[in-house]
């Protein structure tokens, strides 16, 4: 019976996730990504047509990890009916799940693909910019309610989308920060940062 080929695809897939966000897209090569992931040249090409391949594939699964982390917040308040208490409450989510989300050496695999220029179009592309965009609307569409309950007519405000790319804005930051200092603390610091502002802007008037 032929073994199935899911752990190897899944093992290099892994090992590639690693290298990548350690060394770039471009700094890693096919046979690094063999050595760690105790595979062969034949595995590799059985399961992918070329490295540009098994990136696209590899950023469709980390934009799925990624999208189910907002599912997760998302779920973990849907019960909450205050939506000022909803808002808040999802940004404690994160800021309490912060030191579980990274660890000293955590990279993003967005930043490390968009830096190289060869990416920056085709289905690597797409896969981040789908990632931006639901993490913008589905944050959105959560802060809305809030923002008008509490400052709708006050001036220079930021929206609720603004505020949605923010936090997008935030994880990236700090996981460059992570990775700079060799320490998970910058994370769960900008996500407190974050849940301040946002308490500021609803605290009521």
């Amino acid at each position: 019976m032929p073994r199935d080929g899911t752990a190897t695809r899944t093992r290099i897939l892994d090992a590639a996730e690693c290298l990548m966000e350690r060394n770039g897209v471009a700094g890693t090569s096919v046979d690094q990504i063999l050595a760690a992931a105790h595979t062969s040249k034949g595995a590799f090409f059985h399961h992918f047509d070329s490295k540009r391949e098994l990136t696209a594939v590899l950023m469709e699964r980390y934009v799925e990890a990624d999208l189910g982390q907002l599912r997760a917040g998302l779920a973990a308040v849907e019960t909450v009916t205050d939506p000022v208490e909803r808002a808040l409450a999802f940004a404690r989510h994160f800021e309490r799940w912060a030191d579980q989300l990274v660890h000293k050496d955590s990279a993003c695999l967005y930043i490390a693909a968009l830096s190289e220029r060869d990416l920056l179009e085709g289905p690597v592309r797409e896969a981040v910019l789908r990632a931006i965009v639901t993490w913008r609307d589905e944050v959105a569409a959560l802060l809305a309610p809030a923002l008008a309950a509490r400052v709708e007519s006050i001036p220079d405000v930021p929206d609720a989308h603004e505020l949605a790319d923010h936090l997008f804005a935030t994880f990236e930051g700090g996981y460059l920060l992570c990775r700079s200092l060799g320490s998970p603390e910058p994370m769960r610091a900008q996500l407190r940062i974050f849940r301040q502002l946002l308490e500021s802007l609803l605290a009521a008037r």
